[in-house]
């Protein structure tokens, strides 16, 4: 008998059938990038590469039990928490991780393949600023979902536009800033302008730091369209960090991981096209 000895990763998350998002994907990536992936149910899901057809939240106490139960068996090397579409998924998931502030913990909490949380939506995002984000290692979200998060901010500051003086258009870097000092290490920005000398067929991924922007990686565009790509890389800097690099190579080597998984990605049938996260060990 041989003890565990690759990194351990427990991540929060949907079971997606499709293994094209949530927690079905993130252990798909663990393998593939050397560590052991476990698991918390948040939802079960009824869909297919096309769609989503309906949605089964798991019971908040549940979503306790089964992190507890793993963490007093297990050490863990680091967290992802991904969407979310529950107020009291969130707290609870907030208490745990707070236990274990050692351990990085990235936080990717928007999805595209998972339907709005309704009502509760602006509810939840305050919920997810003001207990997640502090503990966050690495936030991860798109300039559309930066804004979303940021509205939450905005008016309970009193300041309607968001930026610092209150006399001009928010930018991103204030959004970011804004981040940071609640205490989150890095935010990493996707499909960001690749500046300039890069054509429209060009996109990048913008990190930042407490000292402002510490890479700003420029990326193909490929056509897709795809299920699962932010969740890919979220899950592969999971991955990278639990194996003891540091957040800015975690980042590089997770963009050019979910790179590689999106040029080989495979249409499993009349939806959209699927990461293939285990690119590099599949016979050519």
């Amino acid at each position: 008998m041989q003890n565990q000895t690759s990194p351990l990763i427990l991540t929060f998350g949907a079971v997606d059938p499709v293994g094209a998002a949530g927690v079905t994907a993130d252990l798909a990536v663990f393998s593939a990038l050397a560590c052991q992936g476990l698991a918390v149910t948040t939802a079960l899901l009824i869909g297919d590469s096309a769609r989503i057809e309906d949605l089964q939240e798991t019971d908040p106490d549940w979503v306790s039990d089964q992190a507890r139960v793993l963490l007093e068996d297990a050490q863990v090397s680091a967290f992802k928490i991904g969407a979310l579409q529950n107020m009291e998924h969130a707290s609870a998931i907030a208490e745990i991780v707070s236990d274990y502030p050692d351990a990085p913990l990235v936080l990717d909490p928007f999805s595209s393949r998972l339907p709005d949380a309704g009502e509760d939506a602006d509810e939840l995002l305050t919920i997810v600023r003001q207990l997640l984000v502090p503990q966050a290692s690495v936030l991860m979200l798109s300039q559309v979902e930066l804004g979303r998060l940021a509205e939450t901010w905005r008016e309970m500051d009193g300041n309607a536009d968001g930026s610092p003086d209150g006399n001009g258009e928010p930018s991103l870097e204030d959004d970011v800033r804004y981040l940071i000092e609640l205490g989150c290490e890095f935010v990493l920005v996707t499909g960001t302008p690749a500046g300039a000398g890069h054509g429209d067929a060009v996109r990048a991924n913008t990190l930042y730091g407490a000292d402002g922007i510490v890479r700003h990686d420029a990326w193909q565009h490929l056509p897709g369209p795809f299920l699962g790509a932010g969740g890919t890389l979220s899950a592969a800097i999971a991955a990278y960090l639990a194996c003891g690099a540091d957040t800015p190579t975690a980042v590089a080597l997770a963009q050019d991981y979910t790179q590689g998984a999106l040029a080989h990605a495979q249409r499993y049938g009349m939806g959209k096209l699927v990461p293939n996260r285990t690119f590099r060990s599949t016979p050519t």
